[in-house]
Formats: structure tokens, sequence, C-alpha cells
């Protein structure tokens, strides 16, 4: 049943900072914390997939707690990957390593897009459901889940893979605005039927990864994609869990984003608080240390994320994170100490 879990949330500083109600000491979760660069990870990668680390709950549990506990961070975000509900479409895909998602027959035109499946989330991805049912049993910190949004998730099911330009993805957006907009509209309704079943299993919080919505201008942005995503935040909005939206390289699309129902707006390192707030945006900021300072001397990670803190210091409505994901070859003993120095910092303000 849902909201029924035999371990209740103990720390709720993350909770509260998304409802502008945060105090002195400021919470802390980075993108991609679960594996990654831990060891315990690549031991278990030796051993299973991807795939098969996200479809056995007890393994997708241990992975998803494991930075909560090395770290001490204040939240927990879900092992699991933006296209692991897009098989159920009937779009086959393979997550090949130092690659990422390739799509064999991408989703080009409009037979294409009215062939794609509805999620059944029960059915399709019920191994998700389960790894947050059983990590709110386990862990005492919010269980933030997540979902791609409808552009990120498109630019790879019509790119068949990773793209620098989204050729293919702008081609079928600005020549085929019809099948573009009805591709939008089922991956909207797929994410609000995935999303909601993620609550409903126990998430506490989710973000949309728009990842490489940057790509667009605002114009294009604002009458090819927004309205998807109005559709998927307002339909969220009574399910009462606080909602993140993020994207890489989007500077020019806050000002769309705090038009949005979301409760968060997730920074790149390109945009420093100081200046969206000047921008004139009001929602939550959660962000935003560049994730390759993390690879420079300990002087220099303290420098930046100080300077961070500072522009934060009387802001309620801050989340510290990275600017983007961790990568694999951050050493994890650098996340623990910048938590500890996060909070540490953030309390003597």
């Amino acid at each position: 049943m849902k909201g029924c879990f035999a371990v209740a949330t103990i720390n709720d500083s993350f909770i509260r900072a998304t409802k502008g109600e945060g105090g002195r000491v400021k919470p802390v979760w980075y993108m991609r914390q679960a594996g990654r660069s831990q060891p315990e990870y690549r031991a278990l990668k030796e051993k299973y997939s991807l795939f098969e680390i996200t479809h056995d709950p007890e393994l997708a549990a241990y992975v998803t707690r494991l930075p909560v506990e090395q770290y001490e961070n204040d939240a927990a975000i879900l092992y699991k990957d933006i296209m692991t509900p897009i098989p159920a479409l009937g779009v086959d895909v393979e997550i090949k390593a130092g690659v990422g998602p390739v799509i064999e027959k991408p989703v080009r035109t409009m037979q294409d897009v009215e062939r794609l499946h509805q999620l059944e989330p029960e059915t399709h991805v019920d191994y998700v459901l389960e790894t947050i049912r059983l990590l709110r049993t386990q862990l005492q910190v919010p269980l933030i889940s997540f979902a791609g949004a409808p552009f990120t998730l498109a630019s790879y099911m019509v790119e068949g893979g990773p793209s620098k330009n989204y050729e293919q993805t702008k081609a079928m957006m600005y020549g085929n605005p019809k099948t573009w907009t009805v591709l939008m509209d089922k991956l909207a309704d797929m994410t609000i039927t995935y999303t909601k079943a993620q609550i409903a299993a126990g998430a506490q919080a989710i973000q949309i990864f728009d990842s490489w919505v940057g790509a667009l201008n605002a114009s294009d942005y604002r009458f090819f994609v927004k309205p998807a995503m109005e559709k998927i935040f307002r339909a969220l909005r009574s399910e009462g869990v606080p909602l993140i939206t993020f994207g890489v390289g989007a500077r020019h699309l806050l000002p769309e984003w705090d038009d949005l129902p979301v409760d968060v707006i997730g920074l790149d390192w390109r945009t420093s608080i100081t200046e969206a707030r000047n921008m004139g945006i009001t929602k939550a900021l959660q962000g935003n240390l560049d994730p390759a300072i993390l690879h420079a001397p300990w002087e220099v990670i303290e420098k930046r994320a100080k300077q961070i803190l500072d522009e934060a210091k009387d802001d309620p409505a801050f989340i510290f994170n990275l600017g983007h994901g961790v990568t694999p070859s951050v050493q994890p003993e650098t996340l623990k100490r910048l938590t500890a120095f996060v909070h540490e910092y953030s309390a003597g303000q």
C-alpha cells in the first residue's frame, strides 16, 4: 500500500530544502552517485551487467544504498538508467560500454511512432518498483527516483544512439512536426505512467533528466518541447512529492523551467547560484560544482565548494550537488570529504 513502509525517513533536510524550508546545514547528494566510481560497484560489474543489476532488486538496492552509507549523503537516487522503460515501448536498446544507449532500428517515421506500445509498469518494470519498495525499508534518507524527459529520450530513439548535433532529431522536429508532436505526447504519457508508479511504490522525489535539451534554443524549446514537460509536471503535481528538472548547457532555458510547475531546478556548472537568482529564477536550486573539479587537489575543490555555499548562504531553497554526474575516475574518498565539508562549512556560516 502506498505510504506504508517499515523504516521512516529520519533525515528530511533534502525534502525541506525543496520546499524552501532548509536550515543552515545544506543537504547534499550527487547525480550518478550510485555506482560509477565505487570499487564495490566495479566488483559487481565484473560479475553482472547493468541489465542484470537493475533487474535484481537486492543488487540494485545495494548499489543505491552504498554511496549514502559511504558518503553520508542526505538523499539516495535509485540505480537504474533513463532508457529502462524504452524496451517496453517496442524499441530494442543495448547499453554499450563506453558508448551509451544504442538502438539498431531508430524511430524515424509516423508509422514507427504509432507502433510504440504503452508502458504497463507492474508488468514491464516491476523490478524497478520492487527495488523502490525494498529501499524504503532500508533507507533513512529520502529516495529520489527519476525518468528521462521526452526530448532526451527521443534524441536516442531517433538518432539510434548518442549524438553531438542531433541532426536526425531536429530533422524530424523541424521537417515533420506532426510526427514529432505525436512522439512527444506518447513519451510524455509514458513518463507520467512510469513516474506515478514509482511514487506509488515509495519514491519520495522525482527528477526528470532532460540532459541534452540544451541543444535547442529557447524559442524551439517553448514550441516543440515545453508542452510535453508541462503535461508531465502538471500530472505529477497532485502526487505530493518534490519535482526536479535538470539539463546540461541550458542556461538560456532557465526562465522556461522556472515557469514550469516544478519545485527544483538543477543547475550545471556554467551558471552560478547568484546568476540564476539575478535572472529571476524563483524555484529551489540544486547544483552545481563542476564534476571535473573533483580531480583537482583538495584545496581547489574546497575553494570552489566554498564559493557555491557562500552564494547560497541565506538561501533556504538550495541543495548542494554537482553540475552533472560523478565520473567513474572520481575517488570515493573525495566525495566523502566533500559531503563532510559541505555539512560542516554550511553549519558554521
